[in-house]
C-alpha cells in the first residue's frame, strides 16, 4: 500500500508526527507502508518498528539519521508521542475516519 491510502488521521499520528522530528525518521515510517496490505496492518507494523527502535544504540541511530543523530533523549520522546497518538487513532472506528479517496 502507500501512504496516500492511509486515513487522515492515521498520516497525522505517525507520518506527520515522524516530520516533526525529523524527515529521516518518517522515511522509516513511509518505507513501513510498502510492507502493508492495509491500514490496520500498518498500525500494527508501526508498533512493531517503534518498539525495535526503542531498543536502537547510538551506531543505529547514526546509521537512521545519515550521520547526524539526535540525542537518544529526544528520539525516545518522538516515538512516545507517536505511540500516543497511534493509540488514540485505534478508538476511531476505520469507518469514521477520513480519507483521501
Amino acid at each position: 500500500m502507500d501512504t496516500d491510502d492511509l486515513s487522515k488521521e492515521t498520516r497525522r499520528a505517525i507520518l506527520f508526527e515522524a516530520e516533526r522530528f525529523n524527515h529521516d525518521l518518517t522515511l522509516q515510517f513511509g518505507v513501513l507502508s510498502r510492507e502493508c496490505k492495509d491500514e490496520e496492518d500498518y498500525i500494527e507494523k508501526s508498533i512493531q518498528l517503534i518498539e525495535e527502535m526503542k531498543n536502537y544504540d547510538e551506531i543505529d541511530l547514526y546509521d537512521m539519521f545519515f550521520g547526524e543523530p539526535p540525542k537518544m533523549e529526544d528520539f525516545h520522546d518522538a516515538l512516545r508521542r507517536i505511540i500516543e497518538n497511534i493509540n488514540e487513532v485505534k478508538k476511531i472506528p476505520i469507518e469514521k475516519r477520513t480519507y483521501l479517496y
